[in-house]
């Protein structure tokens, strides 16, 4: 594990947080994802990490509220009233005119992640009654290659997430408007035609020296331009390049390419062989569309760096940016690569299976957007990385789910008992514990379902039926009474009155019974099996087939 200055003292103040915030009990999942946050270095142990906050959660959970309390003043921090979290604070430099874009490329579907810089965007644009522009990033056609289908998807999980779009633009639409603009910076001598070989001119620029290309004269590059243009040069016999400083201290910006030829270019929508790359389409469209604030990844402030050379070439005015740290869900892959490559080998089902962090994947487990918008929202404009457990996911979305979710009994691994002198015949059970919102009803004989595990933890020992009766456990079970006791309670189906459920985890499906009930479930519906979890319906008919969201 890396050293770190007063870790120890680190943990113990988010436990300590956590348990003041919780009525004394603190939980594992919200502290590791604070502490990673705090200590990104551990990121590298994340197990060793989770053992010592265990083992120190172990014993503050022992101590009393106030005594919790007292330790946590002592680093300087004060529980006040719960509250809503403060909004978003404001973006600077804004004027009358407000454009943000957010800018997908349509290569696979939208993440969790790709959710931040989305709904930011979109909660300023409302709050300064500005503009918010989806800008299809789509000029790839070789390595990161746009697929039609995925146009359509990113614009269904932005409509999801109540982003409200006031213009869209397609960039592979716009290659003309590129080639005008390439040739205005040919033709002013800050750009240029590479026809250098490229691992001849990589080792160029590594020891801060021009090619041989570079100081040509423009009439020159022009001409070569033109033959850009008519597709005379076959793929990596030319580059577009932008002028730079070709000492610059960042070997990535001496003169970065703009343009590339691309022989066999693989896009459902258009076919040319010259093409833009990021850096210059970017730069050119915000211009274009009047961008004011860019919200960009930490990991792409280089970007700023390249564009800026192209705007201040046009005597244009940079907008404003806004870093934001890299945004990682703990045991959830949010890399589009990775989720293509893992698709192609099938370790994932689809771009919506449930081990991804898709905006697909989450919706299909019963995530709200109104949970996801909060999140992002409370986590706000910050420029660190930051790491966010499932059960910091979930404790967003079970605020929003848990009064709209009927409850119902399901039995994961079914062992079959007996129930002697059992005299009623049915029994009728809330939907809802709390919100009036019906009754299911249950047809009742002598045989049950319960699960193997209580059968093998509490046999010989009275145990309640939950909502039912008590009993004293075996295979044959002799009823004890219908009063509550403070004795254990487990999870049953009726033997004769049951329905085959498939509930799929991230990791498996689980096949088990559930109450008779769930026949009348649709697709879509969001509910929480008792004792098991919260989960949205994805299949019904013989069998019906339940995603799993969380606790």
């Amino acid at each position: 594990m890396p050293k770190i200055k007063n870790l120890k003292d680190g943990i113990t103040k988010h436990i300590l947080i956590n348990a003041v915030e919780h009525d004394g009990k603190a939980a594992v999942g919200p502290v590791l994802g604070r502490v990673m946050a705090e200590y990104p270095e551990l990121r590298k142990d994340v197990h060793g990490t989770k053992q010592l906050i265990e083992k120190e959660i172990k014993k503050i959970n022992r101590l009393s509220p106030d005594t919790q309390k007292e330790m946590l003043e002592k680093f300087g921090y004060e529980k006040t009233e719960k509250k809503e979290r403060c909004e978003l604070k404001d973006l600077p430099s804004v004027g009358k005119k407000f454009v943000v874009r957010f800018a997908p490329n349509p290569d696979g579907a939208l993440t969790l992640g790709n959710a931040r810089p989305a709904i930011l965007c979109d909660e300023y644009a409302k709050r300064y009654k500005g503009k918010f522009i989806l800008r299809f990033d789509d000029t790839d056609p070789k390595v990161k290659v746009p697929e039609k289908r995925f146009y359509d998807w990113i614009r269904e999980d932005l409509k999801w997430l109540d982003i409200n779009i006031n213009k869209e633009i397609i960039s592979s639409a716009r290659l003309d408007i590129y080639y005008r603009y390439a040739e205005k910076l040919v033709k002013s001598g800050n750009a240029y035609v590479c026809t250098c070989d490229g691992e001849r001119w990589k080792k160029m620029r590594d020891r801060g020296k021009p090619c041989r290309c570079r100081d040509l004269p423009a009439k020159e590059h022009v001409q070569r331009w033109k033959k850009m243009l008519s597709n005379e040069f076959k793929e990596g016999r030319a580059v577009l390049r932008i002028k730079t400083d070709v000492k610059h201290p960042n070997l990535a910006v001496r003169d970065f390419p703009a343009m590339r030829i691309v022989d066999k270019p693989r896009h459902p929508l258009v076919k040319a062989k010259l093409w833009p790359l990021y850096n210059f389409a970017s730069a050119i469209d915000d211009h274009a569309l009047g961008v004011t604030h860019i919200l960009r990844g930490q990991e792409h402030s280089t970007n700023e760096v390249k564009q800026r050379y192209i705007y201040d070439y046009f005597g244009w005015k940079y907008p404003v940016v806004a870093l934001l740290g890299r945004f990682s869900l703990m045991d959830t892959v949010l890399s589009k690569s990775k989720s293509r490559r893992g698709i192609a080998e099938k370790e994932f089902s689809g771009w919506d299976d449930p081990k991804l962090g898709t905006l697909r994947a989450l919706r299909r487990r019963g995530f709200q957007a109104k949970a996801i918008r909060k999140l992002i929202i409370d986590i706000g404009l910050k420029p660190n990385d930051i790491t966010i457990t499932q059960e910091n996911l979930a404790g967003y979305n079970k605020k929003i789910i848990d009064p709209i979710a009927n409850r119902y009994f399901f039995v994961s691994e079914p062992f079959k008992i007996k129930i002697k002198n059992l005299d009623i015949k049915q029994k009728k059970i809330k939907l809802h514990p709390t919100i009036e919102r019906g009754f299911r009803n249950f047809k009742l004989g002598k045989y049950f379902f319960i699960e193997k595990n209580d059968f093998k933890k509490f046999k010989g020992k009275e145990v309640r039926l939950k909502d039912l009766c008590n009993i004293k456990l075996g295979e044959v079970s002799e009823l004890t009474g219908y009063e509550l006791k403070n004795i254990p309670k487990i999870q049953w189906v009726p033997a004769d009155e049951k329905t085959s459920v498939a509930v799929i985890m991230p990791d498996k499906t689980i096949k088990g019974y559930g109450e008779k009930s769930m026949e009348k479930l649709k697709v879509g519906d969001i509910i929480q099996m008792e004792r098991f979890g919260f989960g949205r319906v994805d299949e019904t008919g013989k069998e019906i087939v339940v995603v799993f969201a969380h606790k």
